[in-house]
């Protein structure tokens, strides 16, 4: 590993306004200094082709910071654009969380090979290669650095337009995986919040934590290697032109539609929270640089009035936040959770199992918890027990269906303590309708489990000795269904969630 290589420091395009981009939504923007137009991106096909989009107007940077960029299909479609881009004169920066680069070095440095194209790798491992054995000992051997991750997504075309959300690079986000799907949201930002997103871009770009992908691979790829990196992206492109989804996503008009300037924003004060770079330096976590993003945004919710929603694919709430959320029920706001199931968690369910440590506390604080069921069956996309594999990965808070937060960050230790987040918290009573409106289909009884106390007396319970006193309610063909343990998953499945909720360290999870 040479870290000695040459680390330029580069900053984002300084005239976004005089971009194609921010002629073409100025007329929604006009007269509104300070504010920034925002529309949501709540279905994955829409947040892949507005990528796509961005990427073919942009005229001067592309700045693209992610924990995953998977090598899959909707994945090298965006990737075609941004080298097609780059061949036109962009200048291109794309900063991959190291603990997904793994493998992939050739890969990124063939792509880096490509001039006005540059790569870095944030907080890398050593040792090289597929995350294997080698990795693992180095992980165990300096864990205080190597599990705080860098959880960022940004896509941000010429400083003038970014989308900003959960949403990693890889089919299952995109609604374009036949096995998984995960429900998530982004938000496509224009105005005043962009350059601030920028800020945070090249903070981690130019931070000691950020590697040129050089460090790792001296040797340039060579012109013969570049030419089939590209053919390979084409091929992967025509592959994909006609098949449904591609038909669809054209149909849709949705790309020209975000290049003129024609999708609706909603207009709204926006304040920016990214974390500093600098949190995964174990050795400067006594005294931060500045305050965390979860620091910064608890202000906003123990503002809360009348409503709070908390949607999060992994909700482990501190001893302080389960304090904050107790304080809100007891002065009368309804303060209502949706998180994955056991069902619909990850193959490790070890988020999971922190969770569950905390329900009967939560239930107790008064807050209203609904877990994501699984969807029906669908021909060709079955999960072991017949249905889609589906997850929750949308982060979002709604307060009072005015102030909305959308961004990177999960309710649980590893966002608030190790991962650097960035997110929005954004003044807009239209937003926080329409974010509290796909709340409320998401935890209908049709379509989530919701978990409360059980009733003193239950017969016929099914195995339950890890979970008392807990009662899931679903409905099945417009009737309620009760389950008094964790609802359709197996025994075995059960007893290693049990097992890694009792030895598991909060820390890690």
């Amino acid at each position: 590993v040479r870290l000695e290589v040459a680390r330029p420091v580069s900053a984002a395009w300084l005239r976004p306004g005089d971009t194609a981009l921010a002629a073409a939504y100025e007329p929604q923007l006009r007269g509104l200094a300070g504010q920034s137009g925002l529309h949501l991106l709540s279905q994955g096909a829409d947040a892949l082709v507005v990528r796509a989009a961005l990427a073919e107007a942009a005229q001067h940077t592309l700045d693209l910071q992610y924990y995953i960029v998977r090598d899959d299909t909707t994945t090298q479609l965006l990737m075609a654009r941004v080298l097609r881009a780059a061949q036109r004169g962009v200048r291109v920066r794309l900063l991959v969380d190291d603990l997904d680069a793994a493998g992939k070095d050739l890969d990124l440095a063939t792509l880096a090979a490509f001039e006005g194209i540059e790569v870095r790798v944030f907080n890398p491992f050593r040792a090289r290669g597929t995350f294997g054995l080698s990795q693992l000992v180095e992980f165990f051997g300096s864990p205080r650095r190597l599990h705080r991750r860098m959880h960022n997504k940004l896509w941000i075309a010429d400083n003038a337009m970014a989308v900003a959300g959960g949403r990693n690079l890889g089919d299952e986000y995109f609604d374009a995986a036949s096995d998984v799907r995960f429900t998530d949201l982004d938000l496509l930002v224009a105005g005043a919040a962009v350059p601030e997103l920028s800020g945070s871009f090249d903070a981690y770009w130019n931070s000691e934590w950020a590697v040129p992908i050089q460090a790792f691979v001296p040797n340039a790829p060579s012109q013969p290697a570049r030419m089939r990196f590209e053919q390979g992206l084409q091929q992967r492109v025509e592959s994909f032109r006609d098949s449904a989804l591609a038909r669809a996503l054209r149909s849709s008009g949705l790309g020209p539609a975000t290049r003129a300037g024609q999708l609706p924003l909603v207009i709204a004060p926006v304040q920016v929270f990214a974390d500093a770079p600098d949190k995964v330096d174990p050795d400067a976590l006594a005294e931060p640089s500045s305050p965390t993003l979860s620091q910064r945004l608890r202000p906003a919710i123990e503002q809360a009035r009348s409503e709070l929603l908390l949607i999060s694919p992994y909700f482990i709430p501190s001893e302080e936040g389960l304090q904050i959320l107790a304080a809100l029920n007891r002065r009368g706001v309804r303060v209502r959770a949706l998180t994955n199931s056991l069902a619909t968690a990850d193959a490790v369910p070890l988020a999971h199992a922190g969770y569950a440590r905390h329900r009967e506390r939560l239930l107790a604080a008064g807050v209203e918890l609904h877990e994501l069921r699984p969807e029906p069956s669908v021909p060709g996309s079955e999960g072991a027990d017949g249905s889609v594999a589906n997850h929750l990965h949308t982060k979002a808070i709604v307060i009072d269906r005015r102030w909305v937060v959308v961004g990177s960050m999960n309710l649980d230790p590893r966002s608030r303590l190790s991962n650097t987040e960035v997110g929005m918290l954004v003044d807009s009573e239209g937003l926080g309708q329409a974010i509290g409106q796909l709340f409320d289909g998401a935890v209908l009884p049709s379509r989530a489990f919701r978990v409360q106390t059980a009733p003193p007396s239950r017969t016929g319970a099914e195995w339950n000795d890890a979970l008392p006193g807990l009662r899931w309610t679903t409905e099945l063909d417009g009737r309620p269904v009760h389950h008094d343990a964790e609802p359709a998953v197996g025994f075995w499945r059960r007893v290693l969630a049990w097992l890694l909720g009792a030895v598991a360290p909060e820390s890690l999870l």
